[in-house]
């Protein structure tokens, strides 16, 4: 035997082998893992070839299926297919543009801003759409059912209620006004269509039904719309302004909203209702603006008041010649002393509570200019009443 930690000696077929020897001839391990990868990959494409190419499967007198019959459509279809062909020749695109000067050029440019849809009103050009579409808009392009483009013009604008007219030059002939329903009588469960163009994408029609009446979501200027419908309808970015229709292809609703923290449709929508629209858009058309029952006040803000410990409308200031100052309503006034004394505050109109701006903004929307109302004030600490002949605001 030999020394302890000296190379042992095999024989193999009369040639004498070091154990040394056979270590160094032994392939390092990184070979087998190359060799295993390459062996991997020739199974891969072996297999892979056999999957997809195997001459033996394929059929050359391979044909078409035949196609087989559905049959009549059914009544809903064929109606929710008239519907649309009856209404959508009523819906525009509406492209909101900017207008900006090339800072090299000093040429003035026009850039897409936003898109939105839109319902012909009238064969005079007009088209509604919301107020929110064009509100930060240098211009606008209204492209028609037939794809004809025409430059539009603001009319009148009502962000209270977040609609807006703008008017087109187009012939009568290529005009489709929208038939109009009412609002009144709606039910939720009922059917409703709505088409437009979300995203950007033209004539699309989406059913659901009626989730909910007499909702109330906040325009742009931050006033309640009350009365809203709320729809499952999709409503997506591109639908505001388009319409909301009932099963008979009237106009029921004005696509204004959608709740969704994603910002597409979650199946909540919400539509100013059509007797809305239609009280105010004639407005529009004739003076450009609309006017309001009011008493020609100015309310303190609900921060300002809650920080006095006021419960009600804090009037700030009157106008001169108003129907406030007629009535002998105070405003508040700085003394020469330097403190201030709070004017009137208004705490009820026609013995409803009111408690912000907004409740008697609500309040007075529900009268005709011309009413007579009461007033409930709080003054010097006494509760008086006035009655006050309401006047058109803006």
């Amino acid at each position: 035997m030999g020394q302890c930690g000296a190379p042992s000696i095999r024989r193999m077929q009369g040639i004498e082998v070091s154990e040394t020897n056979l270590n160094k001839a032994r392939p390092p391990p990184r070979a087998y893992i190359g060799l295993l990868i390459a062996v991997f990959l020739i199974a891969v494409l072996f297999v892979r070839q056999s999957w997809v190419g195997s001459a033996s499967l394929n059929d050359p007198r391979a044909v078409p299926r035949a196609v087989t019959p559905r049959g009549e459509l059914s009544q809903g279809e064929k109606s929710t297919i008239g519907l649309f062909r009856q209404a959508s020749p009523s819906v525009v695109h509406i492209t909101a543009i900017t207008v900006q000067r090339d800072l090299f050029t000093l040429n003035v440019i026009q850039i897409p801003e936003g898109t939105g849809s839109g319902v012909v009103w009238d064969t005079n050009g007009n088209v509604i759409t919301n107020f929110h579409v064009i509100q930060n808009a240098d211009a606008a392009q209204v492209t028609l059912a037939d794809q004809s483009n025409w430059k539009a013009r603001v009319v009148g604008v009502a962000p209270d209620k977040d609609l807006a007219v703008l008017r087109i030059d187009a012939p009568a002939t290529r005009l489709r006004p929208i038939p109009i329903g009412t609002s009144k009588d709606l039910q939720v469960g009922q059917g409703v269509f709505a088409i437009g163009n979300p995203f950007g994408l033209d004539q699309t029609l989406t059913t659901g039904v009626i989730s909910a009446l007499g909702r109330e979501i906040e325009s742009v200027t931050r006033r309640p719309i009350q009365g809203v419908i709320q729809t499952d309808a999709a409503v997506n970015p591109g639908n505001s302004g388009g319409p909301l229709l009932d099963s008979a292809g009237r106009l029921i609703g004005v696509n204004a909203a959608i709740y969704s923290p994603s910002g597409a449709s979650a199946g909540i929508g919400f539509a100013i209702p059509v007797d809305t629209v239609n009280r105010i858009v004639p407005e529009l058309i004739r003076y450009g603006k609309i006017t309001r029952p009011g008493i020609g006040v100015q309310a303190a803000e609900d921060q300002i008041a809650q920080q006095l410990g006021v419960k009600g409308v804090l009037v700030v200031d009157v106008v001169a010649g108003s129907a406030a100052a007629k009535a002998g309503i105070r405003p508040t006034k700085r003394e020469a002393s330097g403190r201030v004394r709070l004017g009137d505050v208004i705490v009820a109109v026609d013995g409803v509570k009111v408690g912000s701006p907004n409740d008697l903004f609500l309040a007075l929307e529900k009268y005709k200019i011309g009413d007579t109302v009461n007033f409930s004030l709080l003054r010097d600490g006494k509760t008086v009443q006035t009655r006050v002949t309401l006047e058109g605001v803006q």
